[in-house]
């Protein structure tokens, strides 16, 4: 099994809290619970540095295979 860096675990950490963050925005409401207006503004910031890192990959994959 391929050993992750430290950037590449912080990456699998983000994600991870964006979604359980995701979850509980949509989980309030059917729990009764009102949720901060803060949550989706947490959701968005992780979400756009996820966004942000995936097109970095792909940019740098497309740009060893082209030279």
């Amino acid at each position: 099994m391929k050993q992750l860096s430290t950037f590449d675990l912080m990456r699998v950490w983000a994600a991870v809290t964006g979604l359980l963050l995701v979850a509980g925005f949509f989980a309030a409401p059917f729990l009764g619970i009102v949720s901060s207006p803060l949550l989706p503004l947490l959701v968005a910031a992780i979400g756009g540095f996820e966004l942000f890192l995936f097109s970095q990959d792909m940019w740098l994959k497309r740009r060893r295979t082209r030279g």
